[in-house]
């Protein structure tokens, strides 16, 4: 049985809040009272862009909200955006327990847009516990795109069957395993914390 050497973490769902996904998309509707299917229609049309990091913050808020005049500013909706994020703190006690052993190295893997992920990497002090950000604003690919992990693992050199990946969505799961990686679908802590035992890692009481 091949060593594991890294694991790789979603962050969203896994290690905080979802940033930006439907959740949080639907409170700033009702927040600012915007029409949800018209908006929806324009966020799904430049989602891709904004993600991969080909589109900013400010751009998104124009071409998805402030196309016409509003009531509020998009200092507003900014402000309201990055408020969305929460720890999970039962995760990040985890992570701090993994972390502090050095066995191991532990790297983000997740689609965020550049200003939110930048602004959540800072926030909860996420450099304490991962040594590089495999963000899809950084990389230009998205998961479930098997080019993300081909990308973090050359830039590792790690090889697939060494390396754990934790996601908290199926199909994100099945696609890493696709391409060879371990792969766990993660529910809560002490589920996670079993399963990485069961794969030979090492996790201090």
């Amino acid at each position: 049985m091949v060593k594991v050497t890294a694991l790789f973490w979603d962050v969203g769902g896994v290690i905080l809040s979802n940033g930006w996904d439907r959740q949080q998309r639907r409170a700033m509707v009702e927040r600012f009272q915007l029409d949800e299917a018209e908006f929806e229609e324009r966020h799904e049309l430049v989602a891709s862009r904004f993600e991969t990091g080909r589109m900013t913050l400010d751009h998104y808020l124009e071409r998805a909200i402030f196309y016409n005049p509003r009531p509020f500013t998009p200092r507003d909706v900014r402000e309201f955006i990055f408020a969305q994020s929460q720890p999970y703190l039962q995760t990040l006690r985890f992570l701090a327990r993994l972390a502090a052993t050095r066995q191991y190295l532990l790297a983000t893997l997740n689609n965020e847009s550049r200003e939110l992920n930048l602004y959540r990497i800072a926030k909860f002090d996420l450099r304490k516990y991962f040594s590089i950000f495999f963000s899809s604003c950084f990389l230009g690919v998205q998961k479930p795109d098997e080019d993300i992990f081909r990308l973090a693992l050359e830039m590792t050199q790690r090889r697939a069957d060494e390396v754990i990946f934790i996601d908290d969505r199926q199909l994100n799961v099945e696609c890493a395993r696709n391409y060879g990686l371990l792969a766990i679908q993660f529910h809560h802590v002490e589920q996670l914390e079993k399963d990485l035992q069961a794969l030979g890692v090492t996790i201090p009481s």
